[in-house]
């Protein structure tokens, strides 16, 4: 195989968020093969983008934000009485496209009827997921929006570590907003707030708060 590696650790670097290896030039064969070899592992997390391959190995840092997220939406769907099939780092693909991605999280929203029960999704007929949470601390990684947009992906929530923002897909490009499509009433800057305190506070003091914080929207 013949690729050029680039590393995210460089030298002097200090490692923040996560482990990535970028390869160029690399089938759309080994990437497969790449994933079923990998299969029962959760990590490292895999992106492909018409040859280009990333691998992501994700730290504390990462995972601690990724999982504060994941829990934030789980609440939020409970408080709000919607469905939600929350379906982790599940492998999207398409070979037509040359494109797939491991999200950190994703979540069917508005779709999961049309998911529930399968226990494989081929996106060639089924939707993508309606919302996707990226964390992406450390560079150099592929960028993710792109891929996501080509796949259809409605909703991208993205942290770096220090800032987190919404993105909406309209007319094929992913555009900045300040809330939430998946959840009308829920703006960008108070999901940023409640990353933030998951952070920082014991996890039942944290949930707590969020449930309360959910209640008064509701009821307001």
């Amino acid at each position: 195989m013949s690729a050029l590696v680039e590393s995210s650790i460089q030298k002097g670097e200090t490692l923040l968020g996560e482990n990535r290896i970028v390869l160029h030039n690399i089938s759309w064969t080994t990437y497969e093969s790449l994933l079923r070899d990998l299969s029962s592992q959760s990590a490292p997390h895999l992106t492909y983008d018409q040859g280009i391959l990333e691998i992501m190995s994700p730290l504390p840092p990462h995972e601690r934000i990724n999982r504060i997220t994941a829990l934030i939406v789980e609440v939020l769907a409970e408080e709000l009485n919607i469905d939600v099939d929350s379906l982790g780092s599940t492998t999207f693909k398409r070979k037509d496209l040359e494109r797939g991605f491991e999200p950190d999280s994703c979540f069917y929203i508005k779709n999961e009827s049309a998911i529930a029960g399968k226990d494989e999704i081929d996106l060639n007929i089924d939707p993508p997921p309606d919302l996707i949470f990226e964390v992406d601390i450390t560079s150099p990684s592929i960028a993710k929006l792109p891929i996501y947009a080509h796949l259809g992906v409605p909703e991208v929530w993205r942290h770096n570590g220090k800032k987190f923002t919404i993105y909406k897909l309209e007319k094929g490009i992913y555009q900045i907003s300040d809330t939430s499509m998946s959840f009308p009433s829920i703006k960008s800057d108070e999901l940023a707030y409640f990353i933030n305190q998951g952070r920082i506070l014991k996890k039942t003091l944290f949930l707590k708060s969020l449930r309360d914080w959910i209640k008064q929207k509701i009821n307001s």
